[in-house]
């Protein structure tokens, strides 16, 4: 299953890992489907690291501090499964704590300073084209909209 996810710096294509992370693709699938991402902002971008969305406090308007808010709801971590590598191009769910991940997510910008990483976060899908847009991302760019392809 593959995910465009366009932003005002270009689009990216998403492959997910529908069977290495099901229940974390079919809560991110849930979101797209639901318009949640759409119009949120990419809240914290960490040059060589990741750029991170998914906060509903970072939409226009919103009261919240961006970065603190979620979908109302917390999901358990999936890291038994493969592909749970963070590489360039790599979504990995951001949290607060083990099992406390619900919309926030990260892409990661390289391998550079990302292992740490693994086996902490789930990751559940790898862009496959557009890996040039992670680049150009910086805090505050938009997410306009996320769509099933």
């Amino acid at each position: 299953m593959n995910v465009l996810i366009k932003t005002n710096k270009g689009d990216m294509t998403v492959s997910l890992y529908t069977e290495d992370a099901p229940n974390t693709v079919a809560n991110f699938v849930k979101l797209i489907n639901d318009g949640y991402y759409n119009g949120l902002q990419w809240h914290r971008v960490l040059p060589d690291f990741v750029i991170q969305g998914g906060c509903p406090n970072s939409k226009d308007g919103a009261s919240g501090m961006a970065g603190t808010g979620g979908p109302g709801y917390q999901i358990d971590c999936e890291l038994e499964g493969g592909n749970q590598y963070h590489d360039r191009g790599v979504l990995s769910m951001a949290h607060a704590g083990k099992n406390t991940g619900g919309s926030q997510f990260f892409v990661c910008h390289s391998r550079n300073n990302t292992s740490h990483l693994d086996g902490a976060h789930t990751c559940f899908g790898k862009v496959t084209d557009g890996l040039e847009v992670i680049d150009a991302i910086v805090e505050g760019d938009a997410i306009e909209s996320m769509e099933l392809l």
